[in-house]
């Protein structure tokens, strides 16, 4: 049962959007270009990143959606996001994904703790800055949202295909699109 009086019917994070659409309209905005922005990284690997984090911050829904968009962005290989949430060093991802799961990690940890080493190891590999920034940056920012969603203690259904279809909604829609099915019509527009 969550913390506050949140909007029935809406799962995890959507409920706490509806419920301060004032604050979902950028946290929305972020992870649009975050996760499905330009850059280098496919929206798979993106999502891999954020579905990683989230495990590691042991957040069911974070952990399940994301796996299910980065599953939907990957051909449906729910499989491989399984791998990479348990043992991503021996996932099939390139090295260079692998070396920006440990940097995600150690910001899940403490932005401290990323070393230069591990910003060299990665650019070995082939990490460009904007790799590495966007990398912190979705560790940083699913460290809030994985936050978010549990300190409100908000619902988190276990039904597997529930995440499965949204999962390809977000992947074929975008976080923004998708936010106008929970959030009041001149919010979702500004």
């Amino acid at each position: 049962m969550p913390h506050i009086a949140l909007p029935e019917g809406l799962p995890g994070i959507r409920a706490a959007m509806a419920f301060r659409p004032e604050t979902a309209k950028p946290l929305n905005e972020l992870v649009e270009v975050l996760l499905r922005g330009p850059g280098t990284l496919t929206p798979g690997e993106r999502e891999l990143i954020a579905t990683y984090v989230s495990s590691l911050n042991d957040c069911y829904y974070c952990q399940t959606i994301h796996g299910a968009i980065a599953a939907a962005h990957l051909k449906g290989d729910e499989d491989l996001v399984r791998r990479v949430k348990s043992d991503f060093q021996h996932a099939d991802i390139s090295e260079k994904l692998k070396a920006l799961l440990v940097i995600a990690a150690k910001v899940q940890r403490g932005g401290k703790n990323v070393t230069a080493a591990d910003v060299a190891h990665a650019r070995s590999l082939g990490a460009t800055d904007l790799e590495i920034h966007d990398t912190v940056l979705i560790a940083a920012a699913f460290c809030m949202y994985n936050r978010y969603v549990d300190g409100l203690d908000t619902i988190q259904p276990r039904d597997e295909a529930l995440y499965r279809e949204r999962g390809k909604q977000v992947a074929r829609e975008g976080y923004v699109a998708v936010s106008k099915t929970y959030l009041p019509a001149e919010t979702a527009a500004r």
